[in-house]
């Protein structure tokens, strides 16, 4: 497998649904209603994924593809084991109420671990790309590492969780309690990969995720590794940024080296914290 002809195509077909983005929002696009969690999907979200699934199906045709909004394609195992991960509209609910933060993301994975990654963000025609090993690009070549900053206010982060948690999750309210209550500024863009991404180039300081998505997380992850940023469980201990398994796999902590044990320590803050929060 040509990785480099891989990140190649990825990233053009990232572009490609990116301007079709770009032509027509924010503005009016058509909203419709999601499964009965709340979420939203539009016209743009559909339109982008065919672009990208048709350039993904002509390059490599025996390769499964899991896509946002149609789902699974190409069968439960694919051949060689490799799978396709597109997320065509990361920020569908800030595109809906008009705010400009979305990014085009997609991940080729091997065997379920994330060997390439691409994001792209539409509006300012920047993109950021990783392949596992061979570092991690953005708009001005390779990303070498998020600069040191000064911290003495705390540090800037951000937060993202499931569409599946609930507002009640003791868990996840004690976190974000905490959060606020260390941070300089909490971040909740609605859009993880353009999170991953401002990490990746070191205008945030760090991101803790509570059973994250798994469509989004491979891509931004894989991309924030690469550029020199460690990512742990909630416990400290080794974190696979994988797509499949359960919900629970998907919590971390990811930071500059020197930034992950104060970020630990806040989640243990939070879990101490959370069997004394009041009932809602």
């Amino acid at each position: 497998m040509d990785l480099e002809h891989a990140r190649r195509v990825a990233v053009e077909a990232a572009l490609a649904a990116g301007s079709v983005l770009r032509e027509s929002a924010p503005g009016a696009v058509a909203v419709h209603d999601k499964g009965g969690s709340g979420d939203v999907v539009t016209d743009l979200d559909v339109a982008a994924e065919k672009l990208i699934l048709d350039r993904i199906r002509a390059e490599f045709p025996s390769h499964r593809i899991v896509a946002e909004e149609s789902g699974v394609h190409g069968g439960d195992r694919p051949q060689g084991g490799w799978t396709w991960l597109v997320d065509p509209l990361d920020g569908t609910n800030n595109v809906a109420i008009g705010l400009p933060a979305y990014v085009v993301g997609l991940a080729l994975c091997a065997d379920g671990r994330p060997v390439l990654g691409v994001v792209h963000e539409p509006l300012s025609g920047r993109t950021w790309s990783a392949v596992s090993g061979a570092g991690a690009r953005g708009p001005a070549g390779p990303l070498t590492g998020p600069p040191r900053r000064d911290l003495r206010h705390g540090p800037v982060l951000a937060w993202t969780q499931g569409h599946g948690v609930s507002r009640l999750d003791p868990a996840a309210r004690s976190l974000k309690m905490t959060m606020d209550a260390r941070a300089r500024r909490v971040l909740q863009l609605w859009a993880p990969l353009l999170c991953w991404a401002m990490l990746a180039r070191g205008d945030i300081d760090g991101m803790i995720g509570y059973r994250a998505e798994g469509l989004d997380l491979p891509a931004g992850a894989l991309i924030a590794r690469e550029a020199g940023l460690e990512i742990v469980g909630l416990d400290g201990g080794p974190f696979e940024a994988s797509a499949e398994g359960p919900a629970e796999d998907r919590s971390f902590v990811a930071a500059p080296p020197g930034l992950v044990g104060d970020l630990l320590d806040l989640v243990a803050e939070a879990r101490r914290l959370a069997p004394a929060l009041p009932p809602l």
